[in-house]
């Protein structure tokens, strides 16, 4: 494992919203030089608040979401999530930043 030099030189910004959100969402970060790459899962998630969710995920008791994953310096943070909001229908996507306490490559 190797440590990152300095404790706060990435973190990871995850992103979760709706898979209609899909294209806009990578199709803002892509477009935009400069920013980081990133990874997105398909993924289903339970909560209380149904109302926005369809008819199959009422009966399913999950919605289908996508999360992103993006690890980035702590800096660009606001720079990204400004040109998500910017281009987005940002209202059904929740974000949060969690530590990245170590990274490198395996080879």
């Amino acid at each position: 494992m190797t440590m990152i030099e300095d404790a706060h030189a990435a973190v990871r910004l995850v992103l979760v919203f709706p898979p209609h959100l899909e294209q806009a969402v990578t199709e803002a970060l892509v477009a935009t030089p400069g920013m980081p790459g990133f990874t997105l899962l398909q993924a289903e998630g339970h909560s209380s608040d149904f109302a926005r969710a369809s008819a199959a995920e009422q009966v399913r008791g999950r919605v289908e979401r996508r999360v992103l994953w993006m690890l980035l310096p702590p800096a660009q943070v606001d720079g990204v999530l400004a040109k998500l909001r910017q281009e987005v229908d940002a209202h059904d996507v929740r974000w949060w930043l969690e530590p990245v306490l170590a990274m490198g490559r395996l080879g």
